[in-house]
């Protein structure tokens, strides 16, 4: 069913808080209660890019899981935790990390990689002494945008996460599927070029969780804009998809896999028609072609964040991401 409202690349940030499930194990009875805190990693642009961090009030030194908002790299901000991530890692004592970025269009996709870099050297650099984290045990985890930003740590970030969990995310941003006019979303009111640029542009954001009800529409309108006319790569990377392809090889992570590679857990549902299942699917071919520990987790007639799928296969998704979690956080 077509969306009546333009939050489309944040839907995403609401489904994952409903499906991820975590159940407690025995240890959750034994940690204390995580507290948040929230800290400036840098600043730029005038503005403070912060990160929120879920953890016992101890100096007991514990591993991170990271956790990066979607919403397109145009909407979303740090307080969509899913709530069953938290309630994993509170059961398992884990340190939980929510990353802020700075969102395009204001800035371009050079800048938000640029802001994902400075927060893990924040955290390798910072964190043991400020958040009593043990920085060689770290998994990162997204959704949508976020979980492209998940992948992009793969190879951007070091030294690299010790594995990755990527829902519903993507490889490359020049694909057809950006730089194409969607099918999917012209099915809805097309949204005019005045009204799209009136919602965004005003000044640098790290985050939408402080604007108005009105801002964040606008900005999702401007998402829509992008996706109906094939313009989200040129506006939200700054490059033109045809005449840069090179300038967009470094931020696409299908085209930068390596031996190196992190352990990677792909979940996808075939019928998505924001992010395609093909994105994954061609991930996994590239983890493979290295050699790269990975699994594609595939959710048969789901849409994005898994809408739609069987609840049993859902379920299983979600305890498949759990124990991944759980394996290389050990």
């Amino acid at each position: 069913m077509p969306l009546s409202t333009p939050t489309l690349g944040c839907l995403a940030l609401l489904l994952i808080g409903s499906l991820l499930h975590a159940g407690p194990s025995r240890a959750a009875a034994e940690q204390p209660a995580a507290v948040r805190k929230t800290y400036t990693y840098k600043t730029a642009d005038q503005v403070k890019i912060q990160a929120d961090v879920y953890r016992p009030n101890d100096d007991t030194v514990r591993p991170v899981l990271v956790w990066i908002h979607g919403g397109a790299l145009i909407m979303g901000g740090r307080n969509s935790v899913p709530p069953k991530l938290r309630e994993l890692a509170q059961a398992e004592g884990y340190a939980l990390v929510s990353l802020d970025y700075r969102l395009a269009p204001e800035v371009k996709v050079p800048a938000i990689i640029e802001d994902v870099q400075d927060a893990f050297r924040w955290l390798h650099e910072q964190g043991p002494k400020l958040l009593h984290i043990d920085p060689d045990r770290v998994v990162v985890a997204g959704g949508s945008a976020g979980g492209y930003l998940t992948l992009m740590t793969g190879f951007a970030v070091k030294p690299r996460p010790r594995a990755l969990v990527a829902y519903w995310g993507y490889g490359d941003v020049d694909g057809d599927w950006y730089t194409k006019p969607s099918e999917h979303y012209r099915k809805q009111p097309l949204v005019s070029k005045e009204e799209a640029y009136r919602g965004v542009g005003s000044r640098v954001i790290p985050g939408t969780d402080s604007l108005s009800g009105d801002e964040q529409k606008g900005r999702g309108r401007f998402y829509l804009y992008l996706r109906q006319n094939g313009l989200w790569t040129r506006d939200v990377t700054g490059f033109d998809p045809e005449k840069d392809r090179k300038k967009l090889d470094p931020y696409c992570p299908v085209r930068n896999v390596s031996a190196d590679y992190p352990p990677t857990l792909l979940i996808h549902g075939t019928e998505d028609t924001d992010v395609p299942y093909e994105l994954s699917a061609n991930m996994a071919k590239e983890l493979a072609r290295h050699k790269v520990d990975h699994e594609l987790f595939t959710v048969k007639g789901a849409g994005h964040g898994l809408t739609g799928g069987e609840r049993k296969r859902i379920d299983e998704s979600n305890a498949r991401a759990t124990a991944f979690i759980r394996e290389h956080l050990k």
